[in-house]
């Protein structure tokens, strides 16, 4: 496998660039992690599942919420008990994720970031490869 030593100068300046537009930010992906409980965070480091799990948890919390409200308003305390339980399962459970992701959040940019730049080298290999058979294919004209 290529190594970033390894590229000559035009390919260092298509490196740079390509990491430049593709690379995620720290400082984005923190601010992000504010809206955390919707999961946006993890959608931005292309991590779907766990960030659709995240937004369904919010909803889960939100329809508890309402059931709650409108539990209160019919002044069912029945009603009222269980959508406090299940207000407080979803709604801790995100809570608690969101503060482990605060300490998760650096280990998944550099990891989506080092897969990002394996990418763009095994690109840039198969660049050189391809020049490297295109030119072993010419006919000698020296004849």
């Amino acid at each position: 496998m290529l190594n970033k030593q390894d590229l000559t100068l035009d390919e260092m300046m298509v490196f740079s660039s390509e990491m430049r537009a593709s690379e995620k930010s720290t400082a984005l992906a923190y601010l992000m992690l504010l809206g955390g409980h919707l999961g946006i965070h993890r959608f931005y480091l292309n991590k779907k599942g766990t960030g659709i799990l995240q937004l369904v948890l919010f909803l889960l919390a939100c329809l508890f919420y309402f059931g709650l409200s409108i539990g209160s308003a019919a002044q069912s305390e029945a009603l009222i008990a269980i959508s406090i339980i299940l207000f407080i399962l979803p709604a801790l459970t995100l809570f608690i994720w969101v503060i482990v992701d605060l300490f998760l959040l650096p280990r998944m940019l550099r990891e989506y970031n080092a897969r990002v730049e394996q990418e763009i080298l095994r690109e840039i290999q198969q660049h050189r490869q391809m020049k490297h058979l295109a030119g072993a294919s010419r006919p000698d004209n020296d004849m």
